[in-house]
C-alpha cells in the first residue's frame, strides 16, 4: 500500500489484519486519507490498521548490531515500539554504525528515542564480559 494517496486516485487495496488473532481479509478504499473506508474488519482494531497501514504503515525492527565480544560479535537488537517504514533505512544505517559494549542485559536501551519517535532499540540478550 502507498502510504501517500495522490489526487485525483482512488485506493481500493486488500490486505490481512494482523491487529488480533483473527486475521480478517481487509479491503481500504476511498480518495484520501480522510476518506478512507474499511471493511472486513470484524473489531475496531482492523479499522484503526487499516486506515494506519494505508497512511502511514509501520513496523517493528529486529537486527543485529557488532559487540566488543570475541564469544558475541553481534548482539540482536528490537525496536520497542513500531516505527514508520520510510524510518527504517536511517535506523539500519544507524545500527550498522553501532558497536555495543559488553557486559549487556536483555532490554538494555542502545539507542534511545531514536529521530524523536519515542521508539528505543533495545538489547534482546544478555551477555557478560569476555574472561
Amino acid at each position: 500500500i502507498r502510504p501517500i494517496l495522490r489526487k485525483g486516485k482512488t485506493m481500493n487495496k486488500e490486505l490481512i489484519c494482523i491487529a488480533c488473532p483473527m486475521g480478517c481479509h481487509l479491503t481500504i478504499e476511498g480518495d484520501s486519507p480522510d476518506s478512507l473506508s474499511v471493511s472486513g474488519n470484524k473489531c475496531a482494531k482492523g479499522a484503526k490498521y487499516g486506515v494506519e497501514e494505508a497512511t502511514n504503515p509501520k513496523r517493528v525492527v529486529t537486527y543485529v548490531v557488532r559487540s566488543n565480544s570475541d564469544s558475541l560479535p553481534f548482539v540482536p537488537v528490537r525496536t520497542d515500539d513500531a516505527l514508520p517504514k520510510k524510518m527504517i533505512p536511517a535506523l539500519i544505517a544507524d545500527l550498522n554504525k553501532l558497536r555495543v559494549k559488553m557486559p549487556l542485559t536483555r532490554g538494555d536501551i542502545l539507542i534511545a528515542n531514536f529521530a524523536d519517535t519515542n521508539v528505543n532499540v533495545l538489547a534482546t540478550r544478555s551477555h557478560s564480559a569476555d574472561a
